[in-house]
């Protein structure tokens, strides 16, 4: 039997995005463990049979859920030894985290809490549950040298562990020619800013009538993406939609070039996928990126918002092949940091930390060790 028993409360799949991701990648990796058993604890948990018609309707929705959430939290998370909760910002934090957090302290179990979000600096900044909430845990764990910058500045503690990425899963390949075949895929919401990925693919097409772009991903904001492409006068602009995790290595694998412009950012999984597949990458330099990409050695970034420097870039990339080939190279050869192996060790010591009752006390501020930031 594993000496630990970990709940992850986090969303499932069936909310695809960057942190059920990490959740799934994470349950698949302990799977077999000699030493800790971990399973889901969804923050999206399936309502009853009767009322999933009213499960379709917005906010009858949300009461919903916090109905059934609550109850799950107490039966699932009295059988755990640690709990590991997946933590975003804002409303989210209110509706997830902080009942999660709640009822753990309610049934006396340590709490590890990973907080993901590229907001962290306006959230933590705005909300005082969130800053009281996060500094009473017994381990703050994020996934970046941003997020440690910015729970340092609010005298919170925090360790790093990055986001995995299954190299098995994806297949590394240098692309000889380079073609102009961009791919994108952050999700189509406000923060991700693909509009200036559309206007530096429209710049890019300028010089390469035949150059394409796929944008994989869904969101609020893809009728309005639609119109801005027709009206920028695309041409290849494909709208993939969202896809599962084990069709997105196909998208990479398919593509020349990782173009991304995001405003708000943490720890993009994203990136760290396009080094696995051999695709140099083009990103705007928000929050977290400069930590995952070194500027002119494992890719190229540009200021937010700026379509004519991202545009810049690709260009000088297709001008280029063979320095892109050498960033993609690099970028490749930094994957090892982001596999389950190196992981795994980093894990393993904050679940035992905090189930032995080690982990320093969450009112003393203990800064993040710069070998750890680096590491990210």
């Amino acid at each position: 039997m594993p000496d630990l028993r970990v709940a992850l409360v986090a969303p499932s799949l069936d909310i695809l995005g960057g942190q059920a991701v990490q959740a799934d990648r994470l349950l698949r990796a302990w799977r077999g463990d000699p030493i800790v058993d971990a399973y889901l604890v969804p923050i999206n948990p399936a309502p009853p049979r009767p009322l999933r018609a009213i499960s379709r309707v917005k906010y009858a929705r949300t009461i919903l859920n916090e109905l059934t959430y609550g109850p799950l939290l107490f039966r699932e998370l009295a059988r755990a030894d640690v709990v590991h909760v997946f933590s975003a910002s804002y409303t989210s934090f209110l509706l997830a985290p902080l009942p999660a957090i709640a009822v753990a302290r309610t049934l006396g179990k340590p709490v590890v809490l990973n907080y993901r979000s590229g907001e962290a600096p306006d959230h933590l900044g705005r909300s005082t549950i969130a800053r009281r909430t996060i500094a009473r845990v017994d381990c703050n764990v994020v996934p970046s040298g941003f997020l440690a910058g910015v729970f340092r500045q609010f005298g919170i503690a925090s360790t790093i562990i990055p986001n995995i990425v299954d190299l098995e899963r994806f297949s590394f390949r240098r692309r000889d020619p380079l073609r102009p075949r961009l791919l994108s895929t952050r999700n189509l919401d406000a923060l991700y800013n693909v509009g200036t990925t559309l206007q530096a693919f429209g710049l890019v097409q300028g010089r390469w009538p035949d150059a394409s772009l796929t944008l994989v991903g869904s969101g609020r904001q893809e009728a309005a993406l639609r119109r801005q492409a027709g009206e920028l006068g695309l041409r290849n602009v494909i709208f993939a939609g969202r896809l599962r995790p084990d069709q997105i290595a196909d998208a990479y694998a398919s593509h020349d070039i990782y173009l991304q412009s995001p405003d708000i950012d943490n720890m993009p999984t994203s990136v760290i996928e396009a080094y696995a597949s051999g695709l140099p990458v083009v990103s705007t330099n928000a929050g977290g990126i400069p930590h995952i990409l070194d500027d002119g050695r494992e890719g190229l970034l540009a200021p937010c918002g700026d379509a004519s420097a991202l545009a810049g870039h690709v260009l000088r990339l297709l001008d280029n092949p063979v320095w892109a080939q050498q960033l993609a190279d690099t970028a490749f050869a930094g994957c090892r940091a982001y596999t389950w192996p190196s992981v795994r060790a980093q894990w393993l010591d904050v679940y035992r930390g905090v189930a032995a009752n080690q982990s320093a006390p969450a009112s003393k501020t203990v800064l993040t060790q710069e070998a750890s930031d680096d590491a990210a």
